[in-house]
């Protein structure tokens, strides 16, 4: 199987080169976790430049490129490019600002390549995911899926927010987790309207619904959930929101299939909604790719034409919002197949009263 780099080398030509140097991308591509370092990858060769914090660590870990010592970053990369007789230098356009493209034209003395070229090449090999990935996704998401079942004993009137919050992140972080995929969303009562509300110092109160969205981080890959629960019972709007959000959330994971359209994937969840009368109260795109990043193509929303392919992994998570009141969302994260989709997510989604 060829690496991520070798990939990369597949698409480029013989005279252009990729600069990357976003924290992210050189992780996906040397699989080193670091806050600097820079990664110069010609056809027949890649170089990573990296300073005296991590050459050790480098030099140990990274495979498929020569592991090279920082000293003037610009002229050692200005040297590597004479060398292999390139005209262009393709940067990551997604993630450079004007100043550093600035400074690249000047000290570089060659051409730079600042349109999307790079961050669309970079973007499409990260869609696809590899089964190795799609396992520590699916380890992040159980280590995730068993904070949720924990928090189940935890939540009870009189929690505030933010303790739920702490008591979720420090679950998880404990039990295997690098990191958590994103600042943890913990809601009740009327907060839950809100669709990325920050946890409060509001305690929950009988009978308000808690949201939580949630994941873990397992060697670089994110998990990615939202389960939406009672504390006591649910009134009858309530349980009728939750029920209306679960089958639109159904019926959107049974529509995923490659060659989908993003925006044809959304509308078979929104449709559901927007016939029951809540079309207003869900003002968010249906789903997002996950992988690296919490937030990344593909993206399944009313405005994106782009086609689904297989081997992504999109989120399903349509939700209701009625304001002052409450709101539901309920998220899974799936893999594209052929015909349909694997579910990474195992939490239950039947209304759980606590």
């Amino acid at each position: 199987m060829m690496t991520h780099i070798e990939r990369l080398q597949s698409s480029l030509s013989e005279d252009t080169c990729a600069l990357i140097d976003s924290e992210v991308n050189r992780r996906y591509f040397t699989g080193m976790k670091s806050s600097a370092g820079t990664l110069l990858v010609f056809k027949e060769k890649a170089y990573f430049i990296i300073d005296f914090r991590y050459i050790e660590k480098a030099r140990k870990t990274v495979s498929g490129c020569e592991v090279i010592l920082q000293g003037r970053l610009h002229t050692q990369l200005s040297e590597l490019i004479k060398r292999h007789d390139v005209k262009s230098v393709m940067i990551d356009s997604s993630v450079c600002t004007v100043e550093q493209l600035g400074v690249l034209k000047e000290k570089l003395g060659t051409e730079i390549v600042s349109d999307s070229t790079l961050s669309k090449l970079i973007s499409d090999l990260r869609i696809v995911k590899s089964q190795e990935e799609l396992d520590k996704m699916i380890k992040a998401q159980r280590i995730a899926e068993e904070g949720l079942s924990h928090m189940f004993e935890f939540v009870r009137p009189g929690r505030t927010e933010k303790e739920i919050q702490l008591e979720l992140d420090y679950y998880m972080l404990s039990h295997g987790a690098e990191a958590l995929s994103f600042d943890t969303i913990a809601l009740s009562g009327a907060n839950t309207s809100l669709p990325h509300g920050v946890p409060s110092d509001k305690r929950v109160e009988q009978g308000d619904f808690v949201l939580l969205d949630f994941g873990a981080v397992v060697d670089g890959w994110h998990s990615d959930m939202t389960r939406t629960f009672c504390v006591g019972e649910p009134g009858d709007e309530m349980k009728q929101v939750y029920e209306i959000v679960l089958q639109a959330q159904l019926a959107g994971i049974a529509a995923v299939r490659a060659g989908i359209s993003g925006k044809e994937l959304d509308a078979v969840a929104r449709k559901i909604i927007t016939d029951n009368g809540y079309g207003r109260c869900f003002g968010h795109s249906l789903g997002h790719g996950v992988g690296m990043e919490i937030h990344e193509s593909p993206y399944a929303s009313p405005s994106v034409s782009d086609i689904i392919n297989e081997g992504a992994v999109v989120t399903v998570e349509p939700g209701i919002y009625l304001e002052g009141k409450f709101g539901v969302r309920i998220e899974d994260f799936v893999i594209v197949t052929k015909d349909g989709c694997i579910n990474m997510t195992e939490a239950p989604k039947e209304l759980i009263c606590l």
